[in-house]
């Protein structure tokens, strides 16, 4: 597992000399010590608990000149050395964030972000220019672009046409207002790093360096792989649980596939399919409970709510992506035949719990803290020391040596620098969009092209979320509509935290969805398909995650949001409508047999009527609606069955 996930990062990164790595390492160590001395307030590391403003240019100071020493300026740059622009960059970047630090009090003190001193206004600039840079390398061109746009717009902002006009601001004033405000670099994305996501960031890590992951694998294999399709289905377990605890689809993808993918070509499933399954799990992963991605953390700040309690609203939404993806492969296996591998090939249940049992008391130590005690903060240090304390005590196949430590370091110095560089230029787009007050007219202006009407709103949303989805990082995405488009959702009289999870949610298609489809391609890569094959194959089995957040934007008890005797029935009638939409997109229902395309059409059309509630799209009662429903589909599920089982006799 540990090779894989290097392969999945070495594109990136430069291959560095000790003379670089051990400085890194060592900066890898203070953040997690910041991060733990902030957390718990032990002051064993400064004496007392840092300003949250001084807190996190401290997180910058670390960070930012590692993305200049590990990540090339360009695709042609030098991945075996670091040239001197880049050391100058670096040393430049740790001289700007250590005037801020040694501001930091006044900034605050003097309300420096609307009225900065002009070395200040310097400075700021400096830091804009700075964040750009790494966001650009962090995150790609596509991101710079949009990053580079927004973030100067204050600029201008006056003399753009009605819906997009705002407040204008001088260079200086804006520089200040994005360098020392709590609304951009230093914002939402960076309070969210810098408060829950570090923790979670170096369970997950932990994770796939201890011998749990290849616990969680076997486990799922011993289960699952001598039935029907039995190596799709580990995918789907394997890859969801992994995927949820490291929080990266493309990572997920590259360590978990190139176990799962091979045994589903063993039993002659297609590359693009098996490739598909996989990249349609990992993408399921990031979605589900307990740790999800950084969006969800993101998600709990600008709800203004617990980690926890989006961890629940996405319990059901997760729950009944999963249980689509398995009714398709399972429909799959049927028509093709496809028998499960030989238990022989299979890893032992007893002697896989034998060997790793002991790894599930983190896990369960990690989800006791996150939902019970509501301990976001603090639950990952707690639960990733206890990992680490049980691989060495009960599992001396993965035992941590010096090598195996360094090695783990150095994928948090890794994962830090992606995320930071991504989330601090994010910040400039929150900041932008704060400083003119676009966000509040963009709200009346979409409420005014909808005419009032949710559904149109909700297809602008999913359409958006999509096109951001591809061009942005989820998070990106994410956190630019939740600004824009939320709002204008949630004045229609939606829930909040569904408006929000639709909105993650589709931002999240982009990664089985051609063009881009990341996910769908990492899988293809390990697979060795073409992929754009691969895409289309990841797209058609995940097709269900499309329709989804309209059931639970649509009716609230799909998010935990109501009675148990809303949610129950709620939860019930979606189940049906993904069981029977799932056997329609794969013409084969379970315990009916084949269909042909009439009656899968049907039945598509059917599933989908099944789980609205009443009088949202449509002014009819939910009593008129299953009727509806159920006159479609009882007869096109009669229909076959009749045929199937004469065939059969």
């Amino acid at each position: 597992m540990q090779n894989s996930d290097q392969k999945a990062t070495s594109g990136r990164f430069r291959s560095l000399t000790e003379f670089y790595l051990w400085p890194l390492r060592v900066a890898t160590l203070i953040l997690v010590l910041l991060a733990v001395n902030q957390a718990f307030n032990f002051h064993f590391f400064l004496g007392y608990t840092l300003l949250s403003n001084k807190y996190m240019y401290s997180i910058l100071i670390i960070v930012i000149p590692s993305i200049f020493i590990l990540i090339p300026g360009s695709i042609k740059g030098s991945k075996s050395s670091v040239p001197v622009i880049d050391l100058f960059l670096a040393l430049s970047s740790m001289i700007i964030l250590a005037w801020f630090i040694a501001n930091s009090f006044d900034m605050m003190a003097n309300g420096w972000e609307l009225a900065a001193p002009i070395n200040a206004q310097y400075f700021s600039i400096a830091l804009w220019v700075i964040i750009f840079e790494t966001s650009r390398r962090s995150g790609g061109i596509g991101l710079a672009i949009i990053v580079g746009t927004i973030s100067l717009y204050p600029l201008f902002a006056d003399r753009m046409p009605g819906p997009i006009r705002g407040f204008s601001f001088e260079l200086g004033t804006a520089a200040g207002y994005h360098a020392m405000s709590d609304e951009s670099i230093i914002g939402i994305p960076m309070r969210a790093f810098s408060n829950l996501v570090i923790g979670f960031l170096i369970f997950g890590a932990a994770l796939q360096h201890t011998g749990a992951g290849k616990f969680f694998i076997n486990l799922a294999f011993a289960l699952l792989g001598h039935i029907r399709g039995g190596p799709a289905k580990v995918a789907i377990v394997a890859s969801g649980l992994m995927g949820s605890m490291s929080g990266s689809v493309v990572t997920n993808v590259m360590t978990t596939g190139v176990m799962t993918i091979p045994a589903m070509r063993k039993i002659k499933l297609s590359g693009p399919f098996a490739a598909g399954v996989e990249a349609c799990a990992s993408t399921g992963g990031v979605l589900m409970p307990p740790v999800m991605g950084a969006t969800a953390f993101i998600m709990a700040n600008f709800l203004e709510t617990s980690y926890a309690n989006v961890a629940l609203a996405a319990i059901i939404p997760s729950f009944l992506y999963f249980f689509g993806l398995f009714i398709q492969i399972d429909a799959r296996a049927a028509t093709e035949k496809l028998k499960g591998l030989d238990k022989k090939e299979l890893p032992s249940l007893s002697q896989t719990l034998r060997e790793g049992w002991y790894y599930i008391f983190a896990f369960g130590l990690l989800v006791y803290l996150l939902l019970f005690l509501r301990r976001e903060m603090l639950a990952p240090f707690y639960a990733t020391p206890l990992l680490i304390l049980i691989n060495q005590i009960f599992s001396p196949k993965t035992r941590w040596g010096i090598k195996e430590l360094l090695s783990f370091i150095d994928s948090l110095t890794k994962l830090f620098a992606e995320l930071v560089g991504v989330l601090a230029g994010i910040g400039l787009i929150v900041g932008a969009l704060s400083m003119t007050g676009l966000a509040g007219t963009l709200v009346n202006d979409l409420l005014s092209i909808a005419g009032g009407s949710p559904l149109i709103l909700l297809i602008i949303g999913a359409i958006t979320s999509f096109v951001l989805g591809i061009g942005m990082t989820v998070t990106a995405a994410y956190i630019f509509l939740a600004i824009l488009l939320a709002p204008a959702l949630i004045s229609t009289g939606m829930n909040p935290i569904a408006v929000h999870m639709f909105i993650f949610y589709w931002g999240m298609l982009s990664f089985i969805t051609p063009p881009v489809a990341l996910g769908a391609f990492a899988a293809a890569s390990v697979a060795k398909t073409p992929p754009m094959a691969t895409g289309l194959e990841a797209m058609r089995l995940g097709s269900v995650i499309y329709f989804i957040p309209f059931f639970f934007v649509l009716d609230p008890a799909l998010v935990l949001v109501g009675q148990p005797a809303q949610v129950l029935p709620a939860l019930a009638l979606a189940i049906i409508g993904i069981f029977i939409f799932s056997g329609a997109m794969q013409g084969y229902l379970y315990g009916v047999g084949n269909l042909n395309i009439v009656e899968r059409t049907m039945m598509f059309f059917g599933s989908l009527i099944l789980p609205l509630p009443g009088y949202t799209l449509f002014p009819i009662s939910k009593f008129y609606l299953l009727v509806i429903s159920a006159c479609i589909l009882l007869p096109i599920i009669t229909f076959p069955y009749v045929r199937n089982r004469r065939v059969r006799v």
